[in-house]
């Protein structure tokens, strides 16, 4: 069952932003749908997300030194570098670049497994390699944005007062619950049923709030609308880099075929969920990072349905 829901996760989520766009556009959904609403549905999906990751098997992946090495260089030294050039690109705009940050600084933990598998990639890596990517990336997150953001733009208190709540609340909480779920699991088989049901939740809530988000977001999309065009340059334009990265990386490494497929889709898939609750809790003057998220997941989506194709057969082919 789980196979299939995340087989036809791609066509749920653009046909739930599909629907938001429509019914936003016809309706005033913003005043008939309570923020606690989106709170309790993130929380839960980001719990269920995390019950997902194998938390408590962090040695594991770590033998692989040469995968770790190529996963974190391109994640988070290169893949940065790139950043920084196609930020460039962004018009003036404090909350276009934030929101362009939160995306593209942080690597997926997802979807992530499934278009590696679905790829020809090491999906047996992937799902190792994704609580490392996690715990990484919460890290290094606060020190990005102080590299970007800090010496050009005076936010770092504003950001700080906003973000934290939430980055302890919906990220934080969930995530040391879900590895006391996951320790329990040990030696309960209710506990590990229970983990297995988790594991049909995320991709029907995730469409949910997809749903929610575009549905409440129309307006800003509106009124944001001549800003939003560069990132239909600039976020096709990081796919392209992702790829080649990869396969560059997979290079220097020497790895095998399917791990570089591996590394190549890691770079090309961000944690647009996991970040979007960061945007939502900031201020109205922030609120077009929103859109530059929902607009980013949708634009990787479309990337990824060519990286099916193009990676096993072009990029990194059987040799």
């Amino acid at each position: 069952m789980r196979d299939l829901i995340e087989r036809h996760q791609v066509w749920a989520y653009l046909i739930a932003v599909v629907l938001g766009l429509f019914i936003g556009w016809k309706t005033s959904p913003g005043e008939i749908v309570p923020d606690y609403l989106i709170w309790a549905l993130l929380g839960v999906l980001l719990y269920a997300t995390f019950t997902q990751t194998p938390l408590t098997h962090l040695s594991d992946v770590l033998r692989d030194r040469r995968f770790m090495g190529a996963l974190l260089t391109g994640n988070f030294l290169v893949m940065p570098a790139v950043i920084a050039l196609l930020i460039l690109a962004l018009p003036d705009n404090d909350a276009l670049k934030l929101g362009m940050l939160l995306v593209l600084l942080m690597p997926c933990t997802d979807w992530f497994v499934t278009f590696t598998h679905l790829g020809k990639g090491d999906s047996t890596r992937a799902i190792a390699a994704t609580p490392v990517l996690l715990i990484a990336q919460l890290g290094l997150l606060p020190l990005y944005l102080w590299l970007f953001l800090g010496n050009q733009f005076d936010v770092n208190l504003e950001l700080g007062r906003h973000l934290l709540p939430a980055f302890v609340g919906l990220i934080i909480v969930p995530l040391i619950l879900a590895f006391l779920t996951e320790k329990r699991a040990e030696n309960s088989r209710k506990v590990t049923g229970f983990i297995r049901f988790m594991g049909l939740i995320p991709v029907p809530l995730l469409t949910v709030v997809l749903f929610i988000i575009t549905m409440t977001q129309v307006s800003q999309i509106t009124s944001t609308g001549p800003l939003i065009w560069p990132l239909m340059i600039v976020f096709p334009t990081y796919l392209l880099a992702a790829a080649l990265v990869g396969k560059a990386l997979r290079w220097v490494f020497r790895l095998p075929v399917e791990t570089g497929r591996t590394v190549t889709f890691s770079l090309g898939t961000r944690n647009s969920f996991v970040v979007l609750p960061l945007a939502l809790s900031m201020p109205e003057a922030w609120a077009a990072a929103v859109v530059v998220i929902v607009v980013q997941s949708l634009v990787e989506l479309f990337g990824m349905m060519l990286y099916l194709r193009w990676v096993p057969s072009r990029l990194l082919p059987n040799t």
